[in-house]
């Protein structure tokens, strides 16, 4: 009915930037929450960051001043611009929808994406 498809990840230096996009698709009217998560081999999954339709965001304390989450709520995806990336940013990121609402009007939550893999190193 509906899927979350990532891209974006990669390998990069520390220092360096990568752009993570999520695009939901299926029936859907809106998409009420969208947030990324990401986690690290050994370590629980954590949320890094997330943002409402209506404009609204929030951030891990980590990650605050180097990435923004955007949303383009007209093709229901929502970016992740991660810039001074450092060593500990390495994880798997995955995307996460809630409060999707679809043509029939039905609600549906807590859809993830396949995850895509982040790795900083020099």
């Amino acid at each position: 009915q509906v899927q979350l498809v990532e891209s974006g990840g990669g390998l990069v230096q520390p220092g360096g930037s990568l752009r993570l996009s999520c695009a939901a698709s299926g029936s859907i009217v809106r998409v009420n929450f969208m947030a990324w998560y990401r986690q690290a081999p050994g370590k629980q999954r954590e949320l890094v960051a997330s943002a409402t339709s209506g404009g609204g965001s929030n951030y891990a304390d980590s990650v605050k001043g180097r990435f923004t989450i955007s949303r383009d709520n007209a093709k229901n995806t929502v970016y992740l611009q991660m810039d001074s990336l450092k060593p500990e940013d390495t994880a798997v990121y995955y995307c996460n929808a809630n409060g999707i609402r679809l043509i029939s009007s039905t609600i549906l939550n807590n859809y993830w994406g396949q995850g895509t893999q982040v790795t900083v190193s020099s």
